[in-house]
């Protein structure tokens, strides 16, 4: 496991119940982010990927592989890997409709990293779930007393350090000691790997 600094906090991004959490994602099970802006940066731990992981190449790696064979070849994997990225993103979407424009209303009167930055680890999704675009869950904890909503603003870095995009999720009415997962995700396919980092928590 290879830990990732950007500025000091105590943002982690583990990999627990990966698996698990990818495959609810299949099933449209899971709430998901649309884009918004930018501001303070956090500690990332990422996770080594799982030799399984290694062995499946994303939609992106496919694709250029398939080169190598033919014209067409190439631009059916395109199309595949471009329709497999728009049903993930449709579906992220749907999921989020509802609390969207609440957390980033939230987020926007939050000048500092939040009340609840220290609530929320991220773990990755495996492109080939994505359709090969960045994508983290967002575990979000309520360790407080009584029931509160949330909402985050998750940025996806390039190895400089510079914001490539933003996506704000959220999640209402978590139960004390309950648990909300939803994802947030870049809608730029890129060959490079984007660090996720959370930027702001805010519990309301």
């Amino acid at each position: 496991m290879r830990e990732l600094h950007t500025l000091p906090s105590s943002r982690r991004w583990t990999a627990p119940r990966a698996a698990g959490l990818a495959a609810g994602l299949a099933a449209g099970a899971v709430l998901v982010a649309c884009s918004s802006s930018s501001t303070n940066a956090a500690i990332v731990r990422t996770s080594s990927p799982t030799p399984s992981e290694s062995a499946s190449a994303a939609p992106s790696e496919s694709a250029s592989a398939s080169a190598a064979a033919s014209p067409s070849a190439l631009a059916s994997a395109l199309a595949s890997a471009a329709a497999s990225a728009a049903a993930f993103a449709a579906s992220a979407d749907a999921q989020q409709v509802m609390v969207h424009d609440k957390a980033a209303s939230v987020l926007a009167q939050e000048p500092d990293g939040g009340n609840a930055l220290g609530s929320v680890t991220l773990t990755e999704v495996p492109r080939e779930a994505s359709g090969g675009l960045p994508a983290v869950f967002v575990t979000i904890e309520n360790t407080g007393i009584d029931t509160a909503s949330y909402a985050v603003q998750v940025d996806f870095t390039d190895t400089s350090g510079n914001t490539v995009d933003s996506a704000v999720v959220g999640a209402e009415h978590i139960p004390r000691d309950g648990q909300a997962t939803p994802v947030a995700f870049s809608r730029r396919p890129t060959d490079e790997r984007l660090l996720p980092v959370v930027v702001k928590a805010v519990r309301y």
